[in-house]
């Protein structure tokens, strides 16, 4: 029988991490069909996100499109200098902050108590059928949601103004009064997208552990305090997931469903970062300045991203990195 003194045991572990070392991609050459069908992935971020990463440089720039980049002017940070002192820009951020703001308010908790309500649910057809009726407005495109509701909400011959009208009151301009297209743009966001967030929290319920429930049933806990004490804490990990994913994006704001449903007489309360760019952008042809606005709302959203996880990470225990 071989005996391996100490002395000898510790001469072999030096030889196994430089063996270790030899092989850095052994793990790789093992799991060389999964790395394969993560190429066409990394190849489109590599097309169509990364590389259009160079156009950035316009922001320093004074920018022709006849010129190209390589010979337009470099202008350092004169467009940053005119993006801060602007006061038509301070009112985009501040419409912006608070778009964002009440569509983080008062939409990001109705996905989580929806998905607790259905897992509640026992009748399985009755089931299934909230569920595809909550679905299906995420796959209907902004530009039809936007023609529905302008014509649902329209002064002449909408549907809730028709109501309004026959109950004594007077017709109200949704998409043109300050005080309540804001309203109008959370109402619609949840409408379309609430029942699609839920799924992600329906698949965070459906992996707690039954057991779980059926102790806490011998326990006599009632199902209002089987939903704080079991699911609740059981999907915190999810929650805190989505909410950091959310901040990251506070300075989007929705800008597409924006697009489609501002006017001009409302500029003032809905004019955000994103239609702000596509205004400057292409309606006034000011390439530079529109990268510069867009570079900003990047780096700020990158920002949020990280300062959301430590904060998460600090006071919540969770995070995602």
């Amino acid at each position: 029988m071989k005996v391996m003194t100490a002395k000898g045991a510790a001469a072999e572990k030096p030889t196994n991490s430089k063996r270790e070392k030899k092989h850095p991609f052994r793990g790789m050459r093992k799991d060389w069909d999964l790395y394969l069908m993560a190429v066409p992935g990394l190849i489109f971020l590599l097309i169509f996100k990364y590389t259009p990463m160079y156009g950035l440089v316009i922001a320093f720039q004074d920018f022709s499109i006849f010129k190209g980049i390589g010979e337009s002017k470099w202008v350092g940070l004169k467009h940053f200098e005119k993006l801060f002192v602007s006061d038509e820009f301070l009112n985009v951020l501040s419409n912006t902050l608070l778009i964002s703001l009440y569509k983080l308010v008062f939409l990001f908790p109705l996905p989580i108590l929806i998905a607790i309500l259905l897992n509640e649910i026992r009748k399985m057809m009755f089931k299934r059928v909230v569920q595809s009726l909550i679905y299906l407005p995420h796959f209907i495109s902004w530009v039809i949601v936007g023609g529905l509701f302008i014509n649902l909400l329209s002064v002449n011959g909408g549907i809730v103004n028709a109501v309004i009208v026959s109950l004594g009151g007077q017709p109200i301009q949704f998409f043109m009064d300050h005080s309540i297209f804001r309203s109008v743009l959370v109402f619609t966001e949840g409408w379309k997208e609430l029942g699609w967030s839920t799924i992600v929290y329906l698949a965070a319920i459906s992996s707690v552990d039954p057991q779980l429930y059926e102790a806490a049933k011998m326990d006599g806990a009632s199902k209002a305090r089987q939903m704080w004490h079991i699911t609740l804490p059981s999907i915190a990990s999810t929650v805190v997931l989505m909410f950091i994913l959310k901040i990251g994006s506070l300075l989007e704001a929705g800008t597409e469903q924006i697009l489609v449903m501002y006017n001009p007489v409302v500029y003032d309360v809905a004019d955000v970062i994103g239609t702000y760019v596509y205004r400057v952008g292409i309606g006034a042809s000011d390439y530079s300045f529109s990268t510069a606005v867009g570079l900003f709302e990047s780096v700020i959203a990158f920002v949020l991203v990280i300062g959301g996880n430590a904060l998460c990470r600090k006071y919540l225990g969770r995070s995602i990195w």
